[in-house]
């Protein structure tokens, strides 16, 4: 019997910068597919250079924009990773010898998230700042994106491992805190969009109450604390994202929309 066949879906906007690293990392698959989504910059070039199939178009959402790439793979497994992410030989040889002979069809990878070129083991998992695990080694067709612009919900009809496989992905997040705040000013507006779709804009005095309960959960219950400096960021933008997002939306997504008090 044959070994299980295995995608790697990388999905980009304009990631020439890092693609390169991604993709160096991704020649032991047996299908590298890349999205390519309005890009242009070299993006198409690189992953042209690393033989990838390539699937080019425009997505408002990023939902349609992943289960189009999905789709778009032909193998048995499919490992979804992002352009700043990088695949370990170690990770590799783990992925191979867990679906030559697997026990679930879903598997949880871990990250090792890094800001520049340091480490930083706490805090993460507030929203959109950082994930210390995610969804990344599933079988085609049993894990589904939602319609959110920014991290859609995800629908899974296959079973999931109850634990993250060993080896984690290297996760180069943020080249410094000026990043983080460009993120944050990126990730705001697209959530206060969503906000406003799906009308879930509330009020001001309980959107500065999640940002308290959000930056004592992840300063002091995630233990950023310990992080020094940077822990402290990362409970700061965790923590300013659903205020930020939801002042976007009543001062600026909502008025475009005719919803002028």
């Amino acid at each position: 019997m044959a070994n299980p066949t295995l995608s790697a879906l990388v999905v980009v906007y304009n990631e020439e910068a890092i693609l390169e690293a991604c993709l160096n990392r991704l020649d032991w698959v047996d299908d590298l597919v890349v999205v390519l989504d309005k890009c242009t910059d070299r993006s198409k070039e690189i992953a042209q250079h690393h033989n990838a199939r390539l699937l080019e178009g425009s997505w408002e959402i990023e939902g349609p924009r992943r289960n189009a790439g999905i789709d778009f793979c032909e193998t048995d497994w499919i490992l979804e990773v992002d352009a700043d992410e990088w695949i370990s030989d170690e990770l590799a040889q783990e992925i191979r010898q867990t679906i030559n002979s697997p026990k679930y069809d879903v598997y949880n990878l871990k990250v090792d998230n890094y800001i520049g070129d340091k480490l930083i083991h706490h805090g993460w998992g507030g929203g959109s700042f950082g994930k210390p695990s995610y969804i990344g080694l599933f079988r085609k067709g049993v894990k589904t994106w939602g319609l959110q612009r920014l991290h859609p919900h995800l629908t899974l009809t296959g079973t999931e491992s109850p634990e993250d496989l060993k080896n984690p992905v290297i996760h180069r997040i943020y080249a410094d805190f000026s990043e983080m705040l460009r993120r944050l000013d990126r990730y705001t507006t697209s959530r206060a969009k969503d906000l406003v779709d799906c009308d879930e804009v509330t009020s001001l005095p309980n959107a500065f109450r999640k940002f308290l309960s959000r930056f004592y959960k992840v300063f002091i219950r995630r233990n950023a604390y310990r992080e020094g400096g940077y822990g402290f960021m990362i409970a700061l933008c965790a923590a300013l994202y659903p205020l930020i997002s939801n002042i976007k939306a009543k001062y600026e997504e909502a008025p475009k929309k005719g919803d002028i008090e």
